[in-house]
């Protein structure tokens, strides 16, 4: 393997705007049950942490970006967000 830094990411995926999220109506609908009147919207999703090992941090969130265009999103219906550091004890070089 070629000169590589560890990256830690967070990969947040949620449904796009206008997409149908049950899940989401569903925790609004406890937390008004519940008194919360002041929530207006909850939208759910998921986080993903992945650990990567890449030559740079743009390598690191192509590789990343195609991961959740392929598999860990459905592009047709969810949006992510990805967040990437150096492992913990390692820099970038």
């Amino acid at each position: 393997m070629t000169d590589s830094t560890t990256w830690r990411a967070e990969v947040i995926v949620v449904p796009k705007e206008g997409v149908n999220d049950p899940e989401g109506e569903a925790i609004l609908g406890g937390l008004k049950s519940l008194g919360y009147d002041g929530v207006q919207r909850v939208t759910a999703g998921r986080l993903l942490r992945l650990t990567v090992h890449a030559s740079d941090e743009s390598t690191a969130r192509r590789a990343i970006s195609q991961m959740c265009d392929q598999l860990l999103a459905n592009p047709v219906i969810e949006a992510y967000q990805i967040e990437i550091v150096p492992e913990h004890g390692q820099e970038e070089r």
